[in-house]
């Protein structure tokens, strides 16, 4: 087990250093100068000049060759200093700690209700005898895969915003301003979840094992949940860590089509003014929450079948990981 977990840390480790060192390498092949657009944003018509703008470039080390700003960035972060922003000159770390309660509560209230859904309708869909309602939950996960995400805002808002008033259109300050955005965001994950779910629990219900257990007396409801809902978690529980990553990016077009200050649009206008140490700080930050979740994913696979970790996972009612973006597209 500890063997396992180290193998784990070192992978997490080098996720991040490569995360890191593919956006810094993005970021300084842009072709234009971060200081001369925050100065050409900030400026009210008047000439700026030239010395000033080469200061600004060399208080932010943009003047030295690219080594040297990839090896001091890279020291700083792994202190978990990202510098100051250049268009607005606040702290790296306070400006993303002041976006992040917003996001994060619109990612909880969206995971939740992805799971809610997702598992809701894999359940049903596989459960229920009827084939018309079999045949109409099968068809909701891909539906909800294809539809864009800001398209479902968009509607979600003319809806219950604009017409019924129920929800108000704008803002993150209260629970009612969260509902809609939680339920844009939750729609394409609960979907795939729902697609790997059903997937695997109709693989399930194909097992010997469930055959006994209706020989034995049991019935369909105590075989769907005592037997084939356990077992066919697992694949669910793989997909967790792109799933947080889907999150984590659907967050962008969330919080612009609802004017909510979180990362997402903190992302989306820094990306603008090619604010290159906040991007870093979001990246490096956005790679840790991934990495964090895959670890925990992997943390919580021998507590739902301990053969993986020991190496004798049978077969019965189990998938493993190399099938689970086949079962996305199911």
């Amino acid at each position: 087990m500890i063997r396992y977990l180290g193998l784990r840390v070192l992978q997490a480790i080098a996720v991040l250093w490569a995360t890191f060192t593919v956006s810094f390498a993005v970021l300084f092949l842009l072709p234009s100068d971060p200081v001369s657009i925050a100065v050409d944003s900030a400026s009210t018509g008047t000439t700026v000049d030239a010395a000033a703008v080469a200061e600004l470039q060399a208080r932010y080390g943009l003047d030295q060759p690219v080594w040297v700003q990839y090896w001091n960035s890279l020291s700083h972060a792994v202190r978990g200093d990202f510098g100051y922003s250049i268009a607005t000159g606040q702290s790296v770390t306070e400006a993303i700690g002041n976006a992040v309660p917003s996001t994060l509560a619109l990612a909880s209230a969206a995971l939740v209700l992805a799971v809610v859904f997702g598992a809701g309708v894999a359940f049903l869909a596989t459960y229920t005898r009827v084939h018309w309602v079999r045949n109409l939950l099968f068809s909701l996960p891909p539906l909800g895969v294809a539809v864009p995400t800001f398209w479902v805002g968009l509607i979600l808002l003319q809806l219950f915003s604009f017409r019924l008033n129920a929800f108000p259109a704008f803002g993150d300050q209260g629970i009612a301003t969260l509902v809609l955005p939680a339920v844009t965001l939750a729609l394409p994950t609960g979907a795939v979840i729902a697609q790997v779910l059903a997937a695997s629990l109709q693989t399930t219900w194909r097992q010997p094992f469930i055959e006994a257990a209706r020989a034995k007396g049991a019935s369909r409801r105590q075989i769907q949940t005592r037997h084939a809902l356990r077992l066919s978690s697992i694949p669910a529980f793989t997909i967790a860590g792109v799933l947080v990553g889907n999150l984590l990016a659907g967050s962008v077009v969330v919080e612009t089509v609802f004017s909510r200050a979180g990362v997402g649009r903190l992302t989306q206008t820094s990306v603008m003014a090619q604010d290159i140490p906040v991007v870093q700080g979001i990246v490096v930050l956005s790679s840790l929450v991934y990495v964090l979740v895959n670890l925990a994913v992997d943390l919580l696979y021998p507590l739902i079948d301990p053969r993986i970790v020991e190496g004798r996972r049978s077969s019965e009612g189990s998938d493993t990981v190399a099938n689970v973006e086949e079962k996305v597209h199911v």
